[in-house]
């Protein structure tokens, strides 16, 4: 349990830190790979786009063909399109990685949670594992 735990809440931070640190760095990417103000919208939408229209589709392709196996080709590709983004030479070939980066993460982020929902215990589901939180009878109450 620990493990999926620490594997789908990983997978999950990365696909959406990516966005953040793209959004962050697109002064320096049109620095040093050009493109005006239009390539430089593309970085961050083709992202967004292909992530936003394949969300569903990851999650029934995972119901159909095995979440777990869907989850690692989900995530290899997307960490195989993040290795092409950072030696992209130029912002053409960047906003194509950036695109297939958005196809992983829309195969990773909805079975992050049908992997997690499955691996935990029902019993243990309830538990407060955030620190600060304490459970009362039927509601949660944070710590003062």
């Amino acid at each position: 349990m620990v493990w999926a735990v620490l594997v789908t809440g990983l997978a999950g931070f990365m696909a959406m830190l990516d966005n953040l640190v793209v959004i962050t760095a697109l002064p320096s990417i049109g620095r040093h790979l050009g493109g005006g103000i239009e390539e430089l919208e593309w970085t961050v939408s083709a992202y967004t786009l292909t992530f936003s229209v394949l969300l569903m589709l990851g999650a029934s392709a995972g119901d159909r063909f095995g979440r777990r196996r869907l989850f690692i080709a989900g995530l290899t590709l997307f960490t195989a399109a993040s290795a092409a983004a950072a030696v992209a030479p130029g912002i053409d070939t960047l906003i194509a990685a950036r695109a297939v980066q958005g196809v992983g993460a829309a195969v990773v982020m909805p079975l992050t949670l049908t992997l997690l929902t499955a691996a935990v215990p029902a019993k243990t589901a309830g538990w407060p594992w955030a620190p600060g939180a304490r459970s009362t009878a039927w509601r949660w109450r944070p710590d003062r």
